[in-house]
């Protein structure tokens, strides 16, 4: 969404928590939208024509939905020369503290109330994940760790490399900063180097093996710079964004011999609907930027899909593509506990080893020891989460739930010291697919990521364990927790035990490094695919089979750009953007 960067969230506790948490969307009468932001105003002071009578007025050029990672830059961009409309499900990020503060990020995704900017979502492997509900997408709620993609990367899906050099460093002079760096981070580091994760490339956006630190949108204050941002850079006289706007379908014309988008309707806050309308050129167009998730799922909703699978919930086949969905990919995630003995201050992912067998190794800390982790929020980064982990699923009752709660207000705060060591296994060759369960635009749609279905990913999580056990046992870590070094058994028992998702644990076999990667598998929210190149669309992301309908984001990916994909996903909405200008214009675009 991302937005993707790592650290956890969700415990099955966590589903009955809501009422703890507060409101996460900023409220309707703020005012953070008559100065920077004017163009940006709720979908229910919208006032659209009918799509039968269309005329010049009250209709636009580009109708983006999805105000996130992509969406925001893509908009920001062509408002230069065309008018654009932005769909935002969600509120804004900018007067939500659970979003704009470091020290809150677990909260918002602790939150599963209707109003959270973070949706959550089971896959049907049993693994928790979340998708964004806010207007900046993923960057409102991940880690924030921004690195650019390999360079093969750019090579591999066939941008332009002078473009893509221009559009990186127009967000990094926006939104991004140098991290403070803490000293658990600095541990991380010199760990990596002992470890043999070498060379050190210092501070740099690059993806070069070896270690490195990356950049982040929080500011040394500890404020979120979301994507949202790099819309004050658009033309306000042209752009228009619209927040709470669900968008329920795309509207097509089926008169002619291809399909073509004319329009979307979409649902405010209040339940009331509306159109919104394409002007009549054969340049304009929809640009889908809902996310991997959200793209394929309103393709099908909009009648694009599997034809079986739509006729079952009786939506009119628009075009037939048996592809819709399919090619979903999670990168898999197993975290480390690392106890200590010195209070540790909150960091998100600033270090990141890189290994060239395709695993990677970050760091965080801190977000278990705050009084509201010990209260009230249960994510997978609390060290007494095991509790429940004897609990089979279906016997986790409500009750069962309270008492859990009850027993660790009871807890000493020595038991929420500390922080992990995260390894992710870069590119997997495990594929799964997703379906629409009905036709709820509002609802989850059916995801299986089938993790470590691939032996090659099940090989390549136990080298990454095996690092991250020399990470956790060197005598930078030892010297900066003050804690006895611990054998790779007691470091692997304070995770396996813990209720880190709904996969059955073998909690007696804490030897088999692959178990244990099965066991303790998570997301890091780097899940792409659903709508590949040359199947859905064509190479420009134009939808195959119909006409002026665009998907920019993730769910176009073959694999997640670099060790975090949010850098090069709102490099893509800006470089699609110009991309656009530069067909459309040639040289009066500037470009």
């Amino acid at each position: 969404m991302a937005s993707v960067g790592a650290l956890r969230f969700l415990l099955c506790l966590a589903l009955c928590l809501c009422n703890f948490l507060p409101s996460c969307q900023g409220s309707s009468s703020s005012h953070w939208h008559e100065n920077k932001y004017p163009f940006i105003r709720n979908a229910s002071s919208f006032s659209s024509p009918s799509i039968s009578t269309t005329t010049s007025n009250n209709v636009y050029d580009y109708i983006i939905l999805g105000g996130g990672t992509a969406g925001c830059p893509l908009a920001a961009t062509l408002s230069q020369n065309y008018s654009v409309l932005v769909l935002e499900r969600g509120g804004v990020p900018f007067t939500n503290p659970n979003v704009s503060f470091l020290e809150n990020f677990h909260i918002t995704l602790a939150d599963i109330s209707p109003t959270s900017a973070s949706q959550y979502f089971i896959s049907t492997d049993g693994v928790y994940n979340s998708r964004a509900r806010v207007l900046g997408g993923g960057s409102s709620i991940n880690a924030g760790f921004y690195t650019r993609a390999n360079p093969s990367f750019i090579e591999k899906v066939g941008w332009d490399a002078k473009l893509v050099n221009q559009s990186y460093p127009w967000v990094e002079n926006q939104i991004v900063h140098r991290p403070k760096f803490s000293p658990y981070q600095r541990a991380v580091r010199d760990s990596l180097l002992d470890s043999g994760v070498s060379p050190f490339n210092g501070f740099t956006y690059d993806h070069l093996y070896g270690t490195k630190v990356g950049g982040t949108i929080f500011d040394r204050f500890g404020r979120r710079h979301t994507a949202a941002e790099l819309l004050a850079s658009g033309n306000h006289e042209k752009l228009t964004v619209l927040v709470y706007a669900t968008v329920q379908k795309i509207v097509f014309d089926t008169k002619g011999k291809k399909p073509k988008a004319v329009g979307v309707i979409f649902q405010d806050k209040n339940g009331r609907q509306h159109e919104a309308i394409l002007a009549n050129d054969r340049h304009s167009e929809v640009i889908m930027s809902t996310g991997a998730i959200g793209t394929p799922q309103l393709l099908m909703l909009s009648g694009i899909g599997p034809k079986e699978e739509l006729q079952k919930l009786n939506i009119p086949v628009v075009l037939d593509n048996q592809f819709v969905g399919k090619g979903m990919v999670d990168n898999p995630m197993n975290t480390m506990f690392v106890p200590s003995k010195r209070p540790v201050h909150q960091s998100l992912i600033e270090t990141v080893g890189i290994t060239r067998m395709g695993v990677y190794i970050e760091a965080s800390s801190g977000f278990s020891q705050s009084n509201d982790s010990i209260h009230c929020h249960h994510g997978i980064m609390s060290a007494e989460i095991g509790q429940l982990s004897t609990i089979p699923p279906k016997q986790r009752s409500p009750e069962a739930v309270q008492e859990f709660i009850k027993n660790k207000r009871d807890l000493p705060i020595e038991a929420f010291k500390g922080g992990f060591i995260l390894s992710k296994v870069a590119n997997p060759w495990s594929v799964g697919e997703l379906k629409l369960v009905n036709t709820n635009v509002n609802d989850n749609p059916a995801v299986t990521f089938n993790y470590f279905s691939h032996p090659y990913d099940l090989k390549r999580c136990v080298e990454g364990i095996r690092l991250a056990i020399k990470v956790v046992q060197s005598k930078h870590f030892t010297n900066y927790t003050l804690c006895d070094k611990k054998t790779a058994e007691e470091l692997l028992n304070l995770t396996v035990k813990a209720n880190v998702n709904f996969i059955p644990k073998n909690v007696k076999d804490t030897k088999s490094l692959k178990q244990f990667c099965k066991d303790t598998v998570i997301t890091i929210w780097h899940y792409h695919g659903g709508c590949h190149v040359g199947k859905v669309v064509n190479p420009e992301y134009m939808v195959l089979g119909v006409d002026r309908l665009r998907v920019v984001d993730g769910s176009t990916f073959d694999e997640s750009p670099g060790t975090n994909p949010q850098a090069t996903v709102m490099m893509m909405g800006r470089y699609m953007g110009l991309k656009i200008l530069r067909d459309r214009l040639g040289k009066l675009a500037g470009i």
